[in-house]
């Protein structure tokens, strides 16, 4: 079923999709003003949210005359989440093949133009749309960064990690954080990563949002 947000100044048809990473379901909804050739906008969740926590971005980006999508990461979210995927089996990585799915699945949209794209992120969400950017040279023109956790990597070799406490050296299989389980591959995955370097690839705009008193980012 699809709705009209008549609040806008365009009419927004709002739609849901899905689309495949390695034999996982990603669900999220599509924001769709009238017209072709619309340009994309992707917006991602930040560390154990949900679509909806982005969706105060996404409408705006949708008014302005974006394609927007947002979604559910896979494992991202301990309960709410609607895309398929364990918490365990979740890390910066997976959630970067995640969105390099979403990206395609927009880009095949008749009527997208998958030559101006945008990737908009939050927190984790936001690192993530960094490290798309970088290793997706010439698909992604700008990027707009929402208090991005660039720290997720330093936070693996501390041992500290939001509500998550571990040995670094010695990294147990399954780690609690509040009310979400993590895995092993959720720190494993960052504690070499360089993330300045790693995003340094990516050569487009970007619009950088942070509030100078973040004590966690």
């Amino acid at each position: 079923m699809c709705s009209l947000l008549n609040h806008s100044p365009l009419t927004i048809t709002e739609s849901p999709f899905s689309c495949q990473r390695e034999g996982l379901t990603i669900r999220g909804t599509e924001f769709r003003p009238a017209g072709d050739q619309l340009p994309i906008a992707i917006v991602s969740h930040g560390f154990m949210g949900t679509e909806e926590t982005v969706r105060q971005y996404a409408l705006p980006l949708a008014e302005l005359g974006y394609l927007v999508y947002t979604f559910d990461y896979c494992g991202g979210n301990p309960g709410n989440g609607k895309s398929d995927g364990k918490t365990t089996e979740m890390s910066v990585l997976t959630e970067v093949r995640d969105l390099q799915a979403v990206m395609a699945y927009a880009a095949s949209r008749p009527y997208a133009d998958a030559t101006r794209m945008l990737l908009a992120g939050a927190s984790q969400g936001g690192f993530v749309s960094a490290l798309t950017a970088a290793r997706n040279p010439g698909k992604v023109q700008q990027l707009v960064l929402i208090y991005p956790a660039l720290c997720i990597p330093d936070d693996a070799r501390s041992g500290h990690m939001m509500f998550a406490n571990f040995d670094p050296a010695h990294l147990p299989e399954e780690i609690p954080c509040g009310p979400m389980l993590l895995g092993r591959c959720y720190p494993a995955d960052v504690l070499d990563m360089d993330p300045f370097k790693e995003i340094q690839p990516y050569q487009g705009r970007v619009l950088l949002i942070h509030g100078p008193k973040d004590g966690l980012v």
